[in-house]
C-alpha cells in the first residue's frame, strides 16, 4: 500500500490543471503523467486519501491494479484472477463491474464485463469460500475496466459517487453545471484565491449568470481553502486498507487549512439571476456549503447589473445554451416584443452554435430570446453594457458557440477549449475597456 499506481479521470482539456492541482495536493516534485482524459502518478494510500478529499478537478481517485495484453475475454478473465482483490474488501462487500473501450476487438463489452466479474467471484469463492454479491445501483466496491485496442487495465474506485458531488448540492436547476467543470472555469482563469495570502489580496469574482450557484460556490470554498470533499463520504472507506484514525487526521489538517473570516468583512464573490428561485437555491446551497458568509447573491438581470463592487475583477459565468435558451431578461423581452409584431402567431426560439443540448432546459436566465435565430442580439447588449460599466474587468465566458466573439464584437485575448459533458466548449477571455467617445461632427 506504500505506493500505488494512481489514475484521476476528468474532463478533456482539464489535465494541465489537474496535473498542478495533484503536485500541490500531494507535495510531490515529480509532474504525473498526462494522458487525454486524466493523469497518472505513483502514490502513497494516504495520498490517495487526501486526493479524494482536496480534488476539486478529478471525476475519481482510481488505484490501478492489472495492466497487460489481451486478445480476448478469456484474456481478460485470467487478467482479473491474478490480481488479489481479497486485500482489498471482502465477499460482504457488493461489487460492480464498469467497463470502458477504445477501439477494442471485443464485440459485446456487456459480455466482457461478465467475464472480469466472474473471474472475481470465482476468485474469492477459491480464497474464502464465498463471492461477493453484485449491485449495480448502489455497490460497495466499484471495479473499472478499460479496454485499448490490445491492452487492458483494472481499477479498484476509491471515490464512490464521482467526486462532483460535494454534498451540497440539493437545489438545483434542470441542467446544473458540474463542479468539476466550475473548477475548471475557476482555475483557467488563473483566479487561484486560496493561494493569496489575505483576503484582501484577492480580486472579486462575479457570475451574472449564476443559477443554483456552482460557479460562485466553488470560488468561495476556494477562498475560504474548504475542501471540496469535506461534505461527503468516499468508497475508500469501505475497503480493508481503511484506518478510520489516519483518515480523521487528514480532515483534522484540512479543517486546520481553513481560513478565517473575519468580522464584518466584506463578500469577494458575488453572484446574481434573472430567476428569483435560482437565486433562493443558491443560497441554500452556499448555506450548506458553508460559505454563505463569504458570498453576495442577488436577484437581477445581466444587462441591467452594475459592478458588485468598485474594485475591477473577473466576470466568470456559463450563459444557458441548447434547444431553448432562457438568458436574455430585458433583451429576450424587448427581442420577444418585437418578434410578436413582426409575426404574432409565431413567436421564435433560437438556438446558440450547432451542438445539440445536454438536456432541454439549462436552469439559468429565465426569460425567452427571440431575436431571430442566433442570439446576437442578446450578446451584443451584453458587451456593450459590459464596456459601459465593467471598464478593467476581465470577462470570461463558457460557451459551444465559437463564433461568439463576432457576435459580441469583441475579440478574444484568450479561447480555453474545455467540455462540458458531451458538449465541446471553448471559454473565451475578454479584457473589457471603456467604450470610447464618439466624436463630435465638425460644424
Amino acid at each position: 500500500m506504500n505506493q500505488l499506481q494512481v489514475f484521476l479521470p476528468c474532463a478533456a482539456g482539464v489535465e494541465d490543471y489537474l496535473a498542478a492541482e495533484v503536485q500541490r495536493i500531494t507535495g510531490d516534485t515529480q509532474p504525473p503523467y498526462k494522458a487525454r482524459g486524466g493523469v497518472a502518478l505513483n502514490a502513497s494510500w494516504r495520498d490517495a486519501m487526501r486526493l479524494n478529499l482536496h480534488s476539486r478537478l478529478a471525476q475519481r481517485v482510481l488505484v490501478q491494479l492489472w495492466y497487460g495484453e489481451y486478445r480476448s475475454e478469456q484474456d481478460l478473465y485470467k487478467a482479473a484472477s491474478e490480481v488479489a482483490w481479497e486485500i482489498w474488501f471482502t465477499p460482504k462487500e457488493t461489487i460492480k463491474v464498469e467497463i470502458t473501450a477504445q477501439h477494442s476487438p471485443l464485440t459485446s463489452l456487456n459480455f466482457a464485463a461478465l467475464k472480469v466479474k466472474d473471474a472475481v467471484c470465482d476468485r474469492f469463492r477459491a480464497k474464502r469460500g464465498e463471492r461477493p454479491s453484485v449491485n449495480t445501483s448502489w455497490p460497495d466496491v466499484r471495479l473499472y475496466v478499460h479496454l485499448t485496442t490490445d491492452t487492458v487495465s483494472l481499477y479498484i474506485d476509491t471515490s464512490g459517487e464521482p467526486l462532483f458531488k460535494r454534498g451540497w448540492r440539493e437545489d438545483k436547476g434542470d441542467a446544473p453545471l458540474k463542479e468539476t467543470l466550475a473548477a475548471a472555469m475557476i482555475a483557467a482563469t488563473g483566479w487561484d484565491a486560496g493561494a493569496a495570502p489575505t483576503l484582501d489580496g484577492i480580486a472579486p469574482l462575479y457570475d451574472p449568470c449564476c443559477g443554483s450557484g456552482t460557479v460562485v460556490i466553488e470560488a468561495a470554498q476556494i477562498a475560504l481553502r474548504i475542501a471540496p470533499g469535506s461534505g461527503r463520504r468516499f468508497a475508500f472507506e469501505k475497503l480493508l486498507p481503511f484506518q478510520p484514525h489516519v483518515w480523521q487526521a487528514i480532515k483534522a489538517d484540512a479543517v486546520q487549512q481553513q481560513r478565517d473570516w473575519p468580522q464584518g468583512h466584506a463578500p469577494i464573490v458575488f453572484g446574481s439571476d434573472v430567476s428569483f428561485r435560482m437565486v433562493d437555491f443558491a443560497q441554500r446551497n452556499a448555506e450548506r456549503a458553508g460559505v454563505a458568509h463569504a458570498v453576495e447573491l442577488r436577484g437581477g438581470d445581466a444587462l441591467q447589473r452594475t459592478p458588485p463592487t468598485s474594485r475591477p475583477g473577473v466576470l466568470l459565468l456559463n450563459p444557458p445554451y441548447g434547444e431553448r435558451i432562457a438568458a436574455a431578461g430585458v433583451a429576450g423581452e424587448r427581442s420577444q416584443d418585437r418578434a410578436q409584431r413582426m409575426a404574432p402567431r409565431a413567436p421564435r426560439t433560437f438556438t446558440v452554435g450547432a451542438t445539440p443540448p445536454a438536456s432541454p432546459g439549462q436552469g439559468r436566465e429565465s426569460a425567452q430570446m427571440a431575436d431571430g435565430g442566433d442570439g446576437s442580439e442578446f450578446f451584443t447588449q451584453l458587451a456593450a453594457h459590459w464596456k459601459t460599466h465593467y471598464a478593467g474587468w476581465s470577462a470570461w465566458l463558457l460557451t459551444p458557440d465559437l463564433k461568439l466573439p463576432g457576435k459580441m464584437r469583441f475579440k478574444e485575448s484568450r479561447r480555453v477549449p474545455l467540455w462540458n459533458g458531451p458538449i465541446e466548449c471553448r471559454l473565451f477571455r475578454f479584457d473589457l475597456t471603456p467604450r470610447k467617445p464618439r466624436l463630435a461632427p465638425e460644424a
